[in-house]
């Protein structure tokens, strides 16, 4: 017997643990802290030798958009979120709160034609005996009847089958439908009310608890927009003083710390224009429908990139590769560098915030070649072939960068297995790895940026 339950013990305690969700840690992990903390110490010897406020400016800028700038994003969005469940809430509230009153001036109403004490479960038993009688039901009334010994048996199974089958919607049923329906009529009105008054107070809670998260929400964005606007600020000052820079190392992580600033301001400009709602469905992939209304912002981003190519550590040639960036497409050519780009309806085939879009923006905005059917990620570089355009392994600032079905990128994560990914080289570094700007539903925003290191394992679209 004690081994029966000492098993019953160990089973409960079992599904216990089975059945219990693990703890969700929200910290940021050691390896992330880790990662960011030699991120900043490389960033520091690489302005070595470079003067103190200089170099403080830098890291400044590179602090706000690497840190304060997420981490006011993910607080803003988290705020956003509360006020519209909030606001959600109170909205139902009120719902309830209208047809709850609605009921009771339907109840005076009926009151006021047949009066306080007319019972309405007579009523309700009168229609289902003549709904029966006249009707498929017949049996089971004779069942009610036959069933019954007394007079009072009879009505009390009626009444209970009316109540059942009764038809009406009552918004205030959890108080009403509480009372047996042969209650007075007055008494039924008085729970309404009751329900009424409770719903009131709710109803005022759950409103002025929207108002202070809707209050909060717009604190979060101002102080977003704040660091933003620091952002933009600082960026500004280091490019007017980048002719200070000696040093190669200097000046790459400069323009480092420059172009993802940069990038987080057409984030935020995408945004704000009001076309970065997510795409429920697979990160990368393409619609195939002519009939998707997104529309394209063009932001103006600052495209003076001075990096020029690098075709170390890569196994594709740099023949060919001499166009200029900006490039000479006007946004939206069919034709352009003697071939035919497959640009047919712009932008709107691809989905909202995913890879293929954001490749479409960014090529256009820097007025380089892109079609409006290139496929999934994956599928960029042979539909490119196919048109015409140059496809080689050898990175340039403006290249569209292919990442294939599962391959791995940089040993951090993995392209999608089904559709791959795509993004765009928005710088080429002495040390053979590239910084990318690039979409994604995956992403905490649109665009995301990262460096990718041994950039000649991916395929470049140019022109």
């Amino acid at each position: 017997m004690g081994m029966g339950v000492a098993v019953a013990m160990m089973s409960v305690m079992g599904l216990a643990v089975m059945v219990t969700p693990p703890p969700q840690a929200h910290a940021v992990s050691m390896s992330e802290y880790q990662k960011k903390v030699a991120s900043q110490a490389n960033l520091k010897a690489q302005l070595a030798g470079v003067s103190s406020d200089l170099a403080d400016a830098i890291l400044q800028l590179n602090d706000l958009t690497e840190n304060q700038i997420p981490a006011a994003v993910s607080a803003a969005q988290e705020a956003q979120q509360a006020a519209e469940q909030a606001q959600s809430l109170a909205d139902a509230t009120a719902e309830r709160l209208e047809a709850a009153q609605k009921d009771k001036t339907d109840l005076e109403e009926k009151i006021a034609q047949t009066g306080a004490d007319y019972d309405d479960a007579k009523e309700a038993v009168a229609q289902l005996a003549r709904q029966s009688f006249h009707g498929s039901n017949v049996s089971d009334i004779m069942d009610v009847v036959t069933d019954s010994t007394t007079t009072d048996e009879f009505v009390n199974k009626l009444q209970s089958e009316a109540a059942v089958t009764r038809s009406e919607s009552n918004a205030a049923s959890d108080s009403a439908n509480a009372l047996n329906l042969s209650m007075n009529r007055k008494e039924r009105l008085s729970a309404i009310e009751d329900k009424i008054s409770q719903l009131k107070a709710q109803a005022d809670e759950r409103a002025a608890s929207a108002q202070q998260a809707a209050s909060e929400a717009s604190a979060k964005q101002t102080s977003l927009q704040k660091l933003r606007d620091e952002g933009d600020a600082k960026r500004a000052t280091l490019e007017s003083r980048k002719g200070e820079l000696t040093s190669q190392s200097a000046k790459e992580a400069a323009e480092i710390v420059s172009m993802q600033s940069q990038i987080d301001s057409w984030n935020n400009q995408y945004n704000n224009g009001g076309n970065a709602s997510p795409n429920p469905g697979n990160n990368q992939q393409q619609n195939s429908s002519n009939n998707n209304n997104n529309s394209t912002p063009t932001p103006t981003p600052n495209t003076n990139n001075n990096s020029s190519n690098n075709s170390s550590n890569n196994n594709g040639g740099a023949s060919g590769m001499d166009y200029a960036v900006p490039g000479s497409c006007p946004s939206g050519s069919g034709y352009c560098y003697g071939h035919n780009t497959g640009n047919t309806v712009g932008g709107s085939a691809y989905p909202a915030r995913q890879c293929t879009l954001w490749a479409y923006l960014r090529r256009s905005q820097l007025s380089l070649p892109v079609g409006s059917y290139m496929g999934n990620g994956a599928d960029w570089a042979n539909t490119a072939r196919s048109l015409g355009y140059l496809v080689n392994n050898t990175p340039h600032y403006g290249a569209v960068m292919v990442f294939a079905r599962g391959q791995s990128v940089g040993g951090h994560w993995t392209a999608d297995w089904q559709y791959g990914h795509v993004a765009v080289v928005e710088r080429v570094n002495a040390d053979g790895s590239v910084l990318i700007s690039e979409g994604g539903t995956g992403f905490s925003t649109f665009p995301a940026w990262e460096t990718i290191p041994n950039a000649g394992a991916y395929q470049y679209i140019h022109y």
